[in-house]
């Protein structure tokens, strides 16, 4: 069983760390804020000092950070991954950062012959948690097989969708679909609510027609309480819009309710609500309709 080293101990990549010690995978860790991996100790996880060290004592390096400038840090600064790993490792990056930035470290890592495959993720921390994740796979179909058992204790669903990037491309689309259905079902809540409907009935009916959606089901409730506990920040989606309207400007494509949930997202982030599950598009949409935000 190969050794893995896990870099990036958030609210998803804990989640994902411990699902993989679960497993019996020989685990080093590693986070840039310390204090987080008291419970992957007890889960026999060993912790290294920093991503250098813990690529050293390891086969398979995964990352699990916030953005383009972290996984670079991690890879390639001081300390970093290209200074302990050793040839004929593998690395799995399941941050979403931009497609540009990840085949760049693909050749960087290749001088070293070492692999890197793009693995962003889809499922929030719900499907962290629970080992549900659907992930998204770029790179050489070599590399992918290494990497898929590996995967496949962190989600239900892992596609191999091209070569280097395109893991990031994918997610890029999944994150626009996602910004216009959490829209959505956010303006069709508040127009029964405002209509003086049953909402909670509304959403049952709904459910069995072509408005059915994951949104719909797990999140119309949140919208409908005005409250947002955390399944996926509202400030990371921002961030991955931000990727995904870089690589629309790019490749010529026009996404306007990508755009416009952009543009919402960043009211409430600068309003402090970046914490806030996404669903919190929601909270704009009612202020705007002359309900409590």
């Amino acid at each position: 069983m190969e050794r893995i080293g896990f870099l990036g101990l958030g609210t998803m990549g804990a989640a994902m760390a411990a699902n993989l010690a679960r497993a019996g995978y020989p685990l080093t860790v590693w986070n840039r804020t310390p204090g987080r991996a008291a419970e992957l100790r007890k889960l026999g996880a060993k912790e290294g000092d920093h991503p250098a060290e813990v690529a050293a004592a390891s086969d398979v390096v995964a990352i699990c950070v916030s953005d383009s400038p972290d996984v670079e840090a991690v890879l390639f600064g001081e300390h970093g991954v290209a200074e302990g790993i050793k040839a004929g490792s593998l690395v799995i990056d399941c941050s979403t950062i931009s497609p540009a930035v990840t085949w760049q470290a693909a050749q960087r890592l290749a001088r070293q012959e070492v692999d890197l495959v793009d693995a962003p993720v889809s499922g929030g921390s719900e499907g962290a948690q629970k080992a549900t994740l659907t992930i998204f796979v770029g790179g050489e179909p070599a590399a992918f097989e290494r990497a898929r058992p590996i995967l496949e204790v962190l989600g239900k669903t892992v596609t191999h969708v091209g070569p280097s990037g395109s893991g990031q491309a994918v997610k890029a689309v999944n994150q626009v679909i996602l910004a216009g259905t959490y829209l959505g079902v956010a303006e069709g809540i508040i127009l029964a609510m405002k209509s003086g409907l049953d909402v909670e009935q509304v959403v049952e009916a709904l459910g069995g027609g072509a408005a059915q959606s994951w949104v719909l089901a797990n999140r119309s409730g949140r919208m409908i309480a005005n409250d947002y506990p955390l399944g996926f920040k509202t400030s990371l989606h921002r961030k991955d819009l931000g990727i995904a309207l870089a690589l629309a400007a790019e490749v010529g494509a026009t996404l306007p309710v990508a755009a416009l949930c952009a543009q919402l997202e960043t009211g409430l982030v600068t309003q402090g609500h970046g914490d806030d599950d996404m669903s919190a598009v929601a909270r704009t949409i009612r202020e705007l309709s002359g309900l409590e935000a």
